[in-house]
């Protein structure tokens, strides 16, 4: 068979600013989704498709003409399909430049045919290695040789050659095919970038997955590969534009399964995520805590979710409107029934009572979200960053909060078993509220928060505030401040509203002094030596 056109060697001159026309492709893909769809649009409009292995199989079965790449090289598949598109007449058919008249020569007594599109995905090395029980020979059989050879060919030629590596991608291609007779310069320079971007990234999964736990947490150079993963109309204010991306290969909260709502936001998102973190403290225990602008407003446990909830609401209602709230068990009708139609933006919780999710479906602007993915607590180890002008901050996650066997008792009274709960509550609730954080609570229920404050002493007197505007008496509750306190005013302030404990880092040159205070007050205090700073 003669596979050979007429004007096979006539070297059209292609400029950027006009369309490609497609006369021949080569496919070869391990994701089928969509293939035959494509394949019979490249059919339909006259191009010549080789092929290899199982895609050439699904072709003609599907009655789709296609030529084997072993055919047109003249050359067998080696190692058992290790070689197969690794081949002068395949590199050289994508790589060559169609204005150019030595390439034309040179192409021409080899025997080598333009080829005008590749299509190709790769094996599936993230999803291999995801397995629990992957072997080191099969995480190495699954890293993709001649198609990522493929791909950055078919890229580094975009000004003469398609690449299409991302099945989504397939319907764009036909219908430029089906309009234009041909991949305009737009498309090419656009598919490049995703094909370039997608062997990057496979590459780095690469290097990840064997760089193994022993690989270097804060190396010389760091590569983040992430992927578009959420619309968001717009990002912390309307005239931001935004968009929301997801570590590729890692879970996020965009995978959470989102029951009914609005769209979510891009403060939604932050807000959310700032609300999980907290709740996941709480992992095994019923506690129920209400989150607003990043900082926690109300926070409880309780013998029922109902409880927590209706304890966590009654810490500071006013600040509640228009919330996050996270549950840390699975939601049950009964609390869903209590909320009411209270304005919730985001209600989070590991997982909804079908009666549950109907009741809460009645405020239909509610975004409901199923954190079940995610309810393992932070591990010590994981690693968090933020972005800052021309670079980033990277550090290990706060995992920790303080060892109540290790903890120091510096006063003279120690605490007893009541304000031991309180307080050690109460520095959870502080760690993941913005420094300057002082939280008062009783009972295990946040009565009063100061957060975010330039001062202290501020921070003090706006939780004091806060605990008395809602009706509470701070008699035998107690007090955490995530740093150590420099001066013993807080000590004193929350000491006349009633507070009998307070529970700090320690580590101020004023320590003496505050221990002073304390002892004068008959308080207990205690000192945990780990600081929680939240910027």
């Amino acid at each position: 068979m003669n596979f050979l056109p007429d004007n096979a060697f006539k070297i059209q001159l292609r400029a950027y600013n006009i369309n490609v026309k497609i006369k021949r492709a080569l496919i070869s893909v391990f994701d089928k989704t969509g293939l035959l769809e494509l394949a019979r649009a490249l059919n339909r409009h006259g191009v010549e498709i080789l092929s290899s292995g199982g895609t050439a199989a699904t072709l003609r079965k599907a009655d789709i003409p296609v030529i084997d790449v072993s055919k047109y090289t003249n050359s067998p598949e080696l190692f058992e399909g290790r070689v197969k598109t690794l081949h002068p007449k395949i590199h050289g058919g994508i790589l060559i430049r169609r204005d150019n008249a030595q390439d034309a020569k040179q192409a021409k007594e080899a025997g080598i045919l333009p080829i005008d599109l590749v299509v190709v995905n790769l094996y599936p090395f993230e999803k291999i290695v995801a397995k629990a029980d992957v072997t080191l020979d099969e995480a190495v059989e699954n890293i993709d040789i001649g198609g990522v050879a493929l791909i950055r060919a078919a890229a580094k030629n975009s000004k003469y050659v398609g690449v299409v590596v991302d099945p989504e991608d397939y319907a764009g291609v036909i219908r430029e095919l089906d309009e234009a007779e041909g991949l305009s310069e737009t498309k090419r320079h656009n598919l490049m970038i995703k094909a370039f971007e997608r062997t990057s990234h496979y590459d780095w999964a690469i290097s990840r997955h064997f760089g193994g736990e022993g690989a270097e947490k804060f190396p010389h150079r760091m590569k983040m590969v992430f992927e578009r993963a959420y619309p968001l109309r717009y990002g912390e204010n309307p005239h931001q534009q935004a968009a929301a991306y997801r570590t590729v290969g890692e879970r996020s909260l965009f995978d959470a399964r989102i029951f009914s709502g609005k769209q979510m936001s891009y403060n939604n998102f932050l807000d959310s995520d700032s609300a999980l973190h907290l709740i996941r403290e709480f992992h095994g225990k019923t506690a129920c805590i209400i989150l607003k602008h990043n900082n926690p407003c109300g926070a409880a446990m309780g013998g029922t979710l109902k409880s927590a909830y209706e304890r966590a609401l009654a810490g500071d209602p006013l600040s509640a409107y228009g919330g996050i709230i996270a549950f840390s068990q699975r939601l049950d009708a009964d609390t869903a029934r209590t909320m009411g139609s209270q304005f919730i933006e985001v209600v989070l919780a590991p997982g909804f009572e079908p009666e549950a999710l109907e009741i809460l479906k009645a405020k239909p602007s509610r975004r409901i979200l199923d954190i079940t993915d995610f309810w393992q607590p932070v591990a010590p180890g994981e690693v968090t960053f933020r972005h800052i002008t021309g670079g980033m901050l990277y550090q290990h996650e706060d995992a920790t909060v303080y060892d109540l066997k290790t903890a120091q008792v510096v006063s003279v009274r120690p605490p007893n078993d009541a304000e031991w709960r309180d307080m050690y509550f109460a520095m959870v609730v502080a760690k993941h509220t913005k420094s300057n954080a002082v939280i008062l609570a009783r009972g295990e229920q946040v009565l009063g928060v100061g957060a975010g404050q330039m001062s202290r002493i501020d921070s003090t007197r706006i939780a004091i505030s806060k605990a008395r505007a809602n009706g509470f008496d701070l008699k035998g509750a107690v007090c955490a401040s995530d740093a150590f306190l420099p001066f013993p005013d807080t000590l004193n302030e929350v000491g006349d509203a009633g507070i009998t404990a307070l529970v700090q880092p320690g580590g101020s040159v004023n320590d003496e002094k505050s221990i002073e205070a304390a002892n004068r007050r008959q308080m207990a205090m205690l000192f945990t030596g780990l600081r929680h700073f939240k910027h």
